[in-house]
């Protein structure tokens, strides 16, 4: 299988497994991975989606150029079934060990938090071979970073390490490779404390204001946004203070 999905309590798992290939996507695993980001997002009992590549080389190394001349379109949700997915939000955690490089790089870059190891590093080095990487990551790169530094990776398609990602704010936390997946669970059991309702509406919430024309604008129009109508409307908005004045746990709806 050229994709694992794993379901552990809230957590859905998304592993890349090609590790002797570098993880690097065929077209066949743009549909897996699509299908398996439709699956997550409908099933309402998991909160969060992790996505990981197997082995210790790489999260992903882009298009498996061997393959490229087969690819036909791509999902309707775009490169690996997540670059165009606008409408999914409940959070993604990318954990990172090894090399995340072309549309590997494009699909961390589409996660909400990223989780690196030491170990990795991140580029868009399409430019050194005559192509232009086209799947997000000329457009969410100096959104996330700013137009320089975007700009300095991009046209030289020079590689980042884990510890300078971080310091461009690309990276949540670096830890030692042995330290990944404790760290990305730690993570996950934060996310889980909170309404996974107000979880969804703080997401969509960011996401939808960031394309607002102004702060203004941004604030005004919150309050329609679907996401932010669901969780305003439902028992999780009064759960939270009632649990707090009861001195308890809250228990959430979903």
């Amino acid at each position: 299988m050229d994709i694992l999905v794993e379901t552990r309590a809230k957590v859905t798992t998304i592993t890349l497994n090609r590790p002797a290939a570098m993880n690097a996507i065929t077209p066949d695993m743009h549909d897996a991975l699509h299908a398996a980001f439709d699956a997550f997002a409908a099933d309402d009992s998991q909160g969060i989606c992790v996505v990981k590549g197997a082995g210790d080389r790489a999260f992903c190394a882009g298009s498996d150029l061997k393959t490229v001349s087969q690819q036909g379109a791509y999902p309707s949700s775009g490169y690996a079934g997540l670059i165009e997915r606008y409408d999914l939000n409940k959070p993604i955690i990318a954990a990172v060990n090894g090399l995340a490089l072309g549309g590997g790089f494009e699909i961390a870059l589409a996660c909400d938090i990223i989780i690196a190891s030491e170990t990795a590093s991140f580029g868009l080095p399409e430019p050194l071979a005559g192509v232009v990487a086209l799947g997000g990551g000329l457009h969410r790169l100096p959104r996330q970073v700013g137009l320089k530094q975007a700009m300095g990776m991009i046209l030289t398609g020079q590689r980042v390490d884990a510890a300078k990602a971080e310091s461009l704010g690309l990276v949540n936390q670096v830890v030692a490779p042995e330290a990944l997946d404790a760290a990305v669970e730690t993570w996950c059991e934060a996310i889980l404390k909170a309404s996974p309702m107000a979880v969804r509406a703080s997401k969509q919430t960011v996401m939808r204001g960031l394309d607002e024309p102004s702060l203004a604008q941004a604030l005004k129009n919150q309050g329609g946004y679907p996401a932010y109508r669901d969780w305003a409307k439902s028992d999780d908005a009064r759960e939270g203070p009632r649990a707090f004045a009861e001195k308890r746990k809250p228990k959430w709806q979903v």
